[in-house]
């Protein structure tokens, strides 16, 4: 399967998606614990608007980033998925 955006195939998207998720994360003081993250993860991989495994269609954020901010919520506008 490849990007929407690019073409690209997702395993190189998966490569290139989790260096600049590192870089950015890096950065970022205000995290949720490996718990929180991997629950809304779980939440966000069920969920019927993700895109290529990676994108939500409702805000365009790559989940794996959104989900690591602490600050951040799900964006779904008629229910949070994240409890």
């Amino acid at each position: 399967m490849a990007c929407k955006g690019c073409g690209r195939s997702i395993a190189v998207l998966s490569s290139d998606l989790q260096d600049l998720l590192e870089e950015q994360l890096a950065i970022e003081t205000d995290v949720v614990i490996d718990e929180i993250y991997e629950k809304r993860l779980a939440v966000c991989a069920a969920c019927p608007f993700l895109i290529n495994e990676t994108t939500c269609g409702h805000c365009g954020c790559f989940v794996q980033f959104r989900a690591r901010l602490a600050y951040k919520q799900c964006p779904d506008p008629e229910e949070t998925r994240w409890y």
